[in-house]
């Protein structure tokens, strides 16, 4: 058996991330599953074009999905920070960088790692 290559280890990771997060605002349905493998995917050719950029993948994704959900869905995670005002989803910072993190603009706060929404979100939907 061959071992994994550091950019399957990369993808692999990413993936599990954003399924986590997916997981923790109870959003994983299969439709969704599927988005994250599309964006896995795409940032597999994005990292065989810029080997640098591995360590951006798992922030990468979280968007790509964040962004899918918009178009799909509805706002995706949603702010569990703020409680009054409209509701509104959390950003992906950096948005290109290591040690990607969920991050309420409108408090200035960061939320969560990306990967670990489970516990600072507790079961949001997206709308």
């Amino acid at each position: 058996m061959d071992p994994i290559s550091p950019l399957e280890q990369t993808l692999h990771a990413a993936r599990a991330l954003v399924l986590a997060d997916l997981v923790a605002g109870q959003v994983a349905d299969p439709d969704v599953v599927s988005l994250v493998e599309e964006s896995v995917v795409q940032r597999r050719w994005w990292v065989e074009q810029w080997p640098e950029g591995a360590e951006f993948v798992a922030g990468l994704v979280a968007q790509d999905v964040q962004d899918a959900l918009l178009e799909r869905h509805g706002r995706w995670p949603l702010c569990p920070v703020c409680g009054s005002g409209d509701p509104h989803a959390l950003d992906v910072e950096p948005e290109l960088g290591p040690d990607p993190h969920w991050v309420c603009g409108k408090a200035g706060v960061k939320v969560a790692p990306v990967g670990s929404l489970g516990g600072a979100v507790g079961g949001t939907r997206p709308s």
